[in-house]
C-alpha cells in the first residue's frame, strides 16, 4: 500500500447522479436532495474530522451547459472553493449519468460538447486551484450501458443498443481525457466501473459458458480504452491511469437470472482474487471507488471489504484506497425512499448531519488495522 497517489486511504463518495430513471421519468439532482451542493465545506471538515482527505464528486453537466458551449459554472464552484480552503483532495466525476436536454448520446456531437466541456472545466480548476486534479471522465461505463442501452430503464430507455452505447461513452472518455491533458498534462485519469463475478447455478451446469462470458464483459470498457479491443476507437494504454471498481453485495449472481450469489455461499468469490485478476490484467494502481450497503450491515459490510482489501494489498496488489460510497444518506432513485446507507444523514436545518456511530467506530477500526498492516510492512523491510 502507498500513501502518494490519494491524501487518504479512506475516501467518501458524495452521490451525485443526474439521470432519469423510466420509472418516473424525472431528473434526479442527488447533490441538490442531500444539500451537499451547499454543505460542502462543512461536509469535507466532517470527513477531516475522521481521518478522510479525499473525496469523490460530480459535476452536473446539464446545470452547467444549458445551451451549447455556454457554461454556468455556479453548480461546481462552491465545492471546487470548499475543497481548496480545507485542503480536500477531489476526484471529479465529469459525467455521473446525466446530460444536456438538447443532446442525443449517441451523436457524435455528444462527444464533441463532452469534450469542450471537459476542457472548460480543466481551465476553470486550473484558475482556482494549483493541485494536480483527478477526474474521472465517464461513471460507470458498463452499468450505464446496461442501464440505458439494454434495460432500457435509464434515459434514453432504448433496448439492445447496449454495444452501441458502450463505444459512444468509450469515445466521449478518451475525448474529455485528452481535453483535461491538453489544459493539466499531470492530471491524473480515474476509469471507473463496476467489478462483478457471474457463476452458473450448480442446478444449471449448462450456464457455465454464458456465465463466464457475461464476467469477462465487465472487462470490455477497459480493454476498449487501453486499445485491446476495438482499436479503431483511439483506445491506448495511456488512458488506464487508475482503476476505479465498485463493488456492493449485488455484484455477484446467477446465470440466467439465478439471482445474487449469498455472502455465504462457496460459489461467492473472494474479493482479493477478484483485484487480482483486475491487477494481473492491467497492471495499474487501483482503488475500490464505490462501496456500501444499508442499515445495520453497514459496520459489517465495510469490515469485510477491508479485510479483502488488505489481502490484497499483502499479495501485491496495489489497492490505493477504499471509497465509502455514499458518505451520506440520500434519496432512493425510484421513490424516494430514505437510503440509510452513509455515515452521516440528511441537514437537519442548521445544517448539522446526525453520524450513525457503528459506522464511524467500524472507520476507525479499520483505520488502525490499516496503520498496523502499514507499520508491520515497513518493519519487514
Amino acid at each position: 500500500m502507498t500513501d502518494d497517489l490519494f491524501q487518504s486511504f479512506f475516501l467518501g463518495g458524495f452521490e451525485c447522479s443526474t439521470h432519469r430513471p423510466r420509472i418516473h421519468g424525472r431528473r434526479l439532482d442527488v447533490l441538490a436532495a442531500t444539500k451537499h451542493d451547499v454543505l460542502a465545506e462543512a461536509d469535507y471538515r466532517r470527513l477531516q474530522a475522521h481521518g478522510i482527505g479525499t473525496a469523490r464528486e460530480g459535476l452536473r453537466w446539464h446545470l452547467i451547459e444549458t445551451s451549447p458551449y455556454r457554461y454556468d459554472w455556479t453548480s461546481a464552484l462552491g465545492m471546487i472553493r470548499a475543497a481548496r480552503d480545507t485542503n480536500t483532495q477531489i476526484i471529479w466525476d465529469l459525467w455521473h449519468y446525466g446530460w444536456p436536454d438538447d443532446l442525443d448520446i449517441f451523436k457524435p456531437e455528444f462527444v464533441e460538447r463532452f469534450h469542450r466541456f471537459a476542457r472548460a472545466f480543466a481551465r476553470l480548476l486550473a484558475a482556482e486551484t494549483d493541485t494536480v486534479p483527478f477526474v474521472a471522465p465517464v461513471n460507470e461505463i458498463s452499468f450505464f450501458t446496461w442501464a440505458g442501452g439494454e434495460a432500457g430503464i435509464f434515459y434514453p430507455y432504448v433496448e439492445g443498443r447496449g454495444c452501441e452505447l458502450k463505444r459512444q461513452l468509450v469515445r466521449a472518455s478518451i475525448e474529455a481525457t485528452e481535453a483535461v491533458w491538453s489544459v493539466t498534462p499531470r492530471a491524473r485519469i480515474c476509469q471507473i466501473d463496476p467489478i462483478i463475478n457471474v457463476a452458473a447455478n450448480p442446478l444449471r451446469p449448462e450456464d457455465r459458458d454464458r456465465a463466464e462470458s457475461y464476467r469477462l464483459s465487465q472487462y470490455e470498457a477497459w480493454d476498449m480504452l487501453s486499445g485491446r479491443k476495438d482499436p479503431h476507437l483511439g483506445g491506448a494504454e495511456k488512458y488506464l491511469d487508475v482503476i476505479g471498481v465498485n463493488y456492493y453485495i449485488h455484484n455477484q449472481w446467477f446465470a440466467h437470472g439465478g439471482g445474487m450469489i449469498d455472502p455465504s455461499s462457496p460459489l461467492r468469490r473472494p474479493l482479493r482474487e477478484m483485484l487480482r485478476e483486475l491487477y494481473e490484467r492491467y497492471r495499474r494502481p487501483l482503488f475500490i471507488a464505490e462501496t456500501g450497503i444499508e442499515d445495520e450491515a453497514r459496520p459489517a459490510w465495510l469490515r469485510g471489504v477491508c479485510d479483502e482489501a488488505r489481502a490484497a494489498i499483502m499479495e501485491g496488489v496495489p489497492v490505493e484506497g477504499v471509497c465509502l460510497y455514499p458518505i451520506v444518506n440520500h434519496p432512493g432513485w425510484d421513490d424516494d425512499r430514505h437510503c440509510h446507507n452513509g455515515l452521516w444523514d440528511y441537514a437537519d436545518e442548521r445544517g448539522e448531519r446526525l453520524i450513525y456511530e457503528p459506522l464511524a467506530e467500524g472507520l476507525a477500526q479499520q483505520q488502525k488495522l490499516n496503520e498496523e498492516m502499514l507499520v508491520s510492512s515497513l518493519d519487514a523491510h
